[in-house]
């Protein structure tokens, strides 16, 4: 048992996470960077505590100085959030080594299934479904590489994707059509891939062409109970990263989802897996799914999950971390209703999805019944550029997918962020396309149909936006006089243009 928990993350996730910890009676420890002396995730934990500058890796990444700060607040328990060290063995090893329960699996789990080659292994040892793919040993002599990399490209055929060995998210991630293309892309995906994760070996996978991306969402606990909390569709993307996810997918029949989730099972049990985590499956046009990968954290998109089965998936972590037995059954699980996320980035989706930086100057948040907004940012927050981008996940929840759909769109034209730029206005149109509506949501999306998007929003301000930006520079700018009363600064006197984000 424990009641204080040290949350080594940031942002929205750190403040859900604090959250649910004082639902159940624990204190919480937040810790920071220089880069977030002000962030909204200090607020809502019982003790803060510095851990260096902005740089990750000498705050976020810096384990000794995590580790140290858990045990010097008195800290039973560390929870990693995602992110950053979430799936990190040397991490889980450190807390063990220093008395200190990791709110996540053994590190010997993340260890094996950190690697994708070693996962691929154990999911073929279980007979769960995997893509055809070559292993491509870093230590190998450039000659000896080469044509290794030359026979595994002719024995998985083209396209193929050669892929990081040591992490996802899209790093070290690159598409290969033609033999031309082999050598220059092994180079850029090696680099990439040990400047991400600190290991350049890489592998070479069959490409599914028009694939999905439909993940299933497992619990397991220490007593030999493990349950899955059926899927997630998280297949609109860009570069590697999601955007949109939503449950339960428009093309599982309950028979392959029963297949699926079976399969998510077996491999999570085999690999004596514990706490929540999350099995990644590629779907084929014709209804074959394969093994991607095993995330061992919680998902950015676990709010969906949430919605559609009443489960909390933050207050699992942390029971069964405490030892706590899964009192729920598979066949007590059960999906109601459908659900929709959206990810809020400071992102320019007009110029490639390029991270935006500057102080939020006015914010609107929407809310209703089945809107849940979780957010790392306030009026006055200053966005920096040394993290994720990400600033809040809207999600929303209704008895269908239209009606869920319907109700996203008016949650985003409800959402306003003044001062940088967001994909707010992008989601509006994405969600708004004809291929979301008949649940055509192929990994390529965005490629596919939204390539060369225009943001119409930003081209004439509606009225409301710009008395509301008005108004909020009013209230907010000191008299130059100092007499108490304050100045009518309107915003394109301190932001230059009508360049202020606008929902963007």
């Amino acid at each position: 048992m424990f009641n204080r928990v040290l949350i080594a993350n940031r942002g929205e996730i750190a403040v859900r996470i604090a959250r649910t910890c004082r639902a159940l009676g624990i204190e919480t420890v937040a810790v920071y960077s220089d880069a977030d002396a002000d962030a909204l995730h200090l607020r809502g934990a019982d003790r803060a505590l510095h851990l260096g500058a902005a740089a990750p890796l000498e705050s976020y990444l810096n384990i000794e100085r995590i580790v140290a700060a858990a045990v010097e607040s008195g800290a039973q328990a560390l929870h990693p959030g995602y992110g950053f060290l979430a799936e990190s063995e040397h991490l889980a090893r450190a807390c063990d080594d220093a008395g200190v329960v990791f709110v996540g699996p053994p590190a010997e789990a993340i260890e094996k299934l950190g690697h994708k080659g070693r996962a691929r292994e154990l999911a073929l040892s279980c007979e769960v479904p995997v893509l055809p793919a070559i292993d491509l040993e870093r230590g190998q002599e450039a000659a000896a590489r080469a044509a290794r990399l030359r026979a595994a490209a002719t024995e998985v055929g083209y396209p193929l994707l050669i892929k990081a060995a040591a992490g996802g998210g899209g790093k070290g991630m690159r598409l290969v059509t033609d033999i031309a293309q082999l050598k220059p892309t092994l180079e850029s995906a090696t680099r990439e891939a040990a400047a991400a994760f600190g290991d350049g070996t890489v592998y070479v996978e069959k490409c599914v062409e028009q694939p999905r991306h439909i993940e299933f969402q497992v619990l397991a606990d220490n007593h030999g109970r493990v349950v899955h909390l059926f899927e997630r569709e998280c297949s609109i993307q860009r570069r590697h990263q999601k955007l949109v996810e939503e449950t339960p997918s428009t093309v599982l029949t309950p028979e392959i989802r029963s297949r699926m989730g079976e399969a998510a099972v077996t491999a999570t049990r085999a690999a004596g897996y514990r706490g929540a985590g999350t099995i990644e499956f590629l779907f084929d046009k014709d209804t074959s799914f394969y093994f991607l990968e095993m995330n061992t954290r919680i998902q950015v998109e676990h709010p969906v999950t949430e919605f559609t089965t009443g489960v909390d998936l933050v207050k699992w972590q942390i029971r069964i971390a405490r030892g706590e037995e899964i009192p729920f059954e598979q066949s007590d699980l059960v999906q109601r209703g459908h659900a929709i996320e959206c990810r809020i980035y400071a992102e320019d989706a007009e110029r490639g999805f390029m991270p935006s930086s500057g102080t939020i100057s006015f914010l609107k948040e929407p809310w209703g019944p089945g809107v849940r907004n979780d957010s790392g940012i306030y009026e006055g927050y200053e966005v920096s550029t040394f993290y994720d981008p990400i600033l809040a996940k809207l999600v929303v929840y209704d008895e269908n997918r239209e009606l869920a759909r319907r109700k996203m769109l008016t949650a985003l034209e409800n959402y306003v962020i003044l001062g940088i730029r967001t994909s707010i206005s992008f989601l509006r149109d994405l969600l708004a396309h004809e291929a979301f509506l008949r649940g055509e949501t192929y990994t390529d999306f965005i490629d596919r149909h939204m390539k060369e998007w225009k943001d119409k929003a930003g081209e004439t301000p509606p009225d409301e936006v710009v008395l509301a930006a008005a108004l909020a520079e009013f209230h907010r700018k000191p008299s130059a006089a100092g007499q108490g009363k304050v100045a009518a600064v309107t915003p394109w006197q301190t932001e230059g243009s009508w360049e202020i984000g606008l929902g963007r």
